[in-house]
């Protein structure tokens, strides 16, 4: 007997009626034949008593500041989340038992609210799929070893379906949201943006770290390393959504070098004049910021000038750690980051030039870019990341996929 990993987000659970959507889902999978493990996101956004935004606006409010303590009050949504789905099975006439994180056998490092998961011990599910039971396992958190609970950032529960499954050697990791699957922009920006039926593991990591929301790149990079099948649908409709697998399952059939275009809001620009740099002012400036916690991306360097963008809330904290400095830090805050995905651009010659022509003729001006195997990223002003997108996403053959 199969084992099948179901993940449903906040909103799937939210009320009575989506939680009977759950339900049928869930019932889905026993009819043919597999065990399920069902884990659940916190219920509902901003404003609903158990949402993970609704915890975090209690703890600033209340000054918790202590970050162990913190990650004691954001595992309750979940936590509750996870019994009353549990509840709503057992009406239906199911055999259901919530579990926390570490019920569920995981373990994690301590740090707190963006903790990583170690290991997970799946002899307690296991005995209880033998007894035909649904565990129904609370998302984003775990322990320590040390016994401290921990929580895994935003998208955490994403990546606790995807270590389930890994641990469980599940056939494939389902997980529910609200959309019918990954698309081929975001279709606030695009709304001729499509669904795509197939991404390989890379594509979509690549999408998940260059600001595509769907998915955790941390739960696409732990199936990735089993090759299990990952598949993104919508709770609301049984559209067959997005297989996410090893590229050797499938040919490339699209014809065309881009898959999705991406992009991150709130960025900031840091530029840093070091004439006659011989690698020393380098080193200073990134140790500085990796001690301040500051993630730095889209490096230019070179050894008259030092190129990187940071996030805007950290731009206070990168000022504090460069200050002291020999040289100005110049910050340049408002800007976004847009970039072109695809396995299809290996070793195909073009495809900035075809960037830079699809942008000039929207007259989105590029401040800076990158690129990689799969990746090609420009940093643009804020106000310009519609007209971006609008552009690549028609320019590449995307409005059509």
């Amino acid at each position: 007997m199969a084992i099948v990993v179901q993940k449903f987000g906040g909103t799937s659970v939210a009320t009575a009626a989506m939680r009977e959507r759950v339900v049928g889902k869930v019932r889905g999978v026993k009819a043919e034949g597999h065990d399920v493990v069902v884990v659940v996101s916190a219920m509902g956004r901003l404003g609903e008593p158990y949402a993970t935004d609704t915890l975090l606006a209690l703890v600033n409010q209340a000054g918790v500041s202590n970050a162990r303590d913190r990650d004691l009050v954001m595992a309750c949504g979940e936590l509750v989340s996870c019994a009353v789905m549990a509840s709503a099975l057992r009406k239906a006439g199911l055999n259901p038992l919530p579990l926390s994180g570490w019920q569920a056998g995981i373990t994690t490092d301590n740090s707190f609210g963006d903790a990583r998961i170690t290991a997970v011990d799946p002899t307690f599910v296991l005995s209880l799929l033998k007894q035909g039971i649904v565990p129904v396992v609370a998302g984003f958190q775990g322990a320590s070893s040390e016994g401290n609970i921990t929580t895994l950032g935003r998208g955490g529960s994403d990546t606790t379906a995807a270590a389930l499954g890994v641990a469980l050697g599940a056939v494939n990791v389902e997980i529910y949201t609200d959309v019918e699957g990954i698309m081929t922009a975001d279709p606030r920006l695009v709304p001729e943006a499509k669904v795509l039926s197939f991404l390989d593991y890379a594509e979509v990591f690549q999408m998940a770290s260059q600001g595509s929301k769907v998915i955790h790149p941390r739960a696409v990079e732990l199936a990735m390393q089993r090759n299990i099948p990952l598949v993104v649908k919508s709770t609301f409709s049984d559209a067959p959504g997005t297989t996410i697998a090893n590229a050797i399952l499938y040919e490339n059939k699209r014809g065309r070098p881009v898959t999705a275009v991406a992009h991150i809001l709130n960025v900031a620009r840091v530029s840093i004049a070091t004439p006659g740099d011989d690698g020393a002012l380098e080193q200073d400036i990134f140790s500085r910021l990796a001690g301040a916690g500051v993630s730095v991306d889209l490096i230019n360097v070179s050894p008259e000038v030092k190129r990187f963008i940071i996030p805007e809330e950290d731009v206070e904290k990168a000022r504090a750690a460069l200050e002291t400095l020999p040289l100005a830090a110049d910050f340049r805050c408002g800007c976004a980051k847009v970039s072109v995905i695809g396995t299809g651009m290996r070793g195909v010659p073009g495809v900035m030039s075809r960037v830079v022509a699809a942008l000039r003729e929207a007259e989105v001006r590029i401040l800076q870019s990158s690129d990689s195997h799969l990746t090609i990223s420009v940093l643009i002003d804020q106000g310009d990341v519609e007209s971006a997108t609008k552009a690549l996403h028609r320019h590449f053959g995307l409005n059509t996929e």
